[in-house]
């Protein structure tokens, strides 16, 4: 008998793509560091602005349709022991009325429709299937700061990439959050990067998960450019406008006219993808969906919107008010705050020590980040406004 003090190594070889990570994802870390600071202070009131996890419940009226299904599905659960009540997986791509309501209600006039969209359980994990749809030959471009999935299941899949914020070369892939989600985007616009992907061949993976935080003239769909669905798709979801965040429930938009250098539909080779990787979204959860996009839940999600969007202006008011310069905070809830000359993890950990405040370090979203912390606005009001007088008595 094999002594249980014994190791024992299979023959398999580590993922060699695995090693180049960074020593742990972002938020974990950060949880970590969260969790070593309450054994430090068992007593402190700790406030977390940092994930961008909300905190608000999620409107009634979606969780209401969530439980009709519910109910529904008790109702019926006698009957899957018959033959004829009896049903299966549902539809890899997601329900067709959702994903029509998704067309006709988001996307309007911009000319997708049902069969265009890819219901998912997230815009993350759509990101990863989407690095798998590509494959490790394509080059990859993204914004620096950046979402640190966009880097971490590049490297993963063993896909080079580059910082847009740099790039000269011709790449195949462009993984770009709109441009009011970061403290700064590119040089130039949405419509100058659609004629350059035109101009080169290649192709935008546009996130626009907060695109109902958008008050300003901004694209809050790439498809808004003209041109843009011969070279563009887009992943979104409904985490941060209806508390999905623990629901899980998102989509991709691939329009018919995005075509491979062979002519060969890339909508096509991503059913395959979602086909065999992914048995689609749970149907109480897309009835959810269906529900936020009912004209009661729009107005549900607006309220919620809006409320994240004050906590926001409260966050910019408390370190303007400081002398510090801030960035962001217009059209997504999380502000930049700048640090010159400091470290973001160093920054972060005074804050932590002296505040008992989790805000995240900018340099974990990439190298142009250090020297900042981003602050979310995705809390309850009593700890923002708490969260700025603990910020005040620090930095007066």
């Amino acid at each position: 008998m094999l002594s249980t003090m014994e190791s024992y190594k299979t023959k398999v070889p580590r993922n060699s793509n695995m090693a180049k990570l960074q020593a742990g994802y972002l938020f974990p870390e950060i949880a970590r560091r969260r969790s070593a600071h309450l054994l430090k202070y068992p007593d402190a009131q700790v406030i977390s602005l940092g994930i961008g996890d909300t905190t608000e419940p999620i409107p009634e009226v979606i969780t209401s349709a969530m439980a009709m299904i519910l109910v529904y599905s008790l109702q019926r659960s006698h009957s899957l022991s018959t033959l004829e009540g009896y049903s299966g997986y549902g539809a890899e791509q997601g329900d067709k009325k959702l994903r029509d309501a998704i067309a006709s209600t988001l996307y309007g006039d911009l000319g997708i429709d049902e069969a265009d969209i890819f219901v998912s359980d997230g815009a993350k994990c759509d990101i990863s299937r989407l690095q798998l749809l590509f494959g490790s030959n394509a080059t990859i471009a993204v914004q620096d700061p950046s979402y640190p999935a966009y880097v971490d299941s590049s490297v993963i899949m063993g896909q080079t990439g580059l910082s847009i914020n740099h790039f000269k070369d011709r790449c195949h892939l462009f993984l770009f959050p709109q441009q009011s989600n970061w403290f700064y985007g590119i040089k130039g616009t949405a419509d100058q990067l659609v004629q350059f992907a035109r101009d080169n061949g290649s192709i935008i993976v546009f996130d626009s998960a907060y695109a109902m935080y958008i008050s300003d003239d901004s694209p809050r769909s790439i498809f808004e450019i003209p041109g843009a669905k011969e070279v563009a798709m887009e992943v979104s979801s409904f985490s941060k406008y209806a508390g999905f965040t623990g629901v899980r429930l998102g989509w991709t938009a691939i329009p018919k006219e995005l075509l491979y250098s062979d002519g060969f539909p890339i909508a096509k080779d991503f059913n395959r993808i979602v086909s065999t990787c992914f048995n689609g979204a749970s149907n109480v959860v897309q009835a959810g969906g269906l529900a936020c996009l009912s004209a009661e839940g729009l107005e549900a999600m607006r309220s919620v919107v809006g409320y994240y969007r004050e906590n926001t202006k409260i966050i910019v008011d408390t370190f303007t008010s400081l002398g510090f310069k801030v960035y962001g905070g217009k059209n997504a809830p999380y502000v930049w705050v700048h640090f010159p000359g400091r470290s973001s993890w160093d920054v972060f950990a005074e804050i932590l020590e002296k505040t008992h405040i989790v805000t995240t370090p900018g340099s974990g979203f990439g190298p142009a980040g250090d020297g900042f912390i981003r602050v979310s606005a995705f809390g309850h009001r009593e700890n923002v406004i708490e969260a700025s007088r603990r910020f005040k008595q620090l930095f007066k």
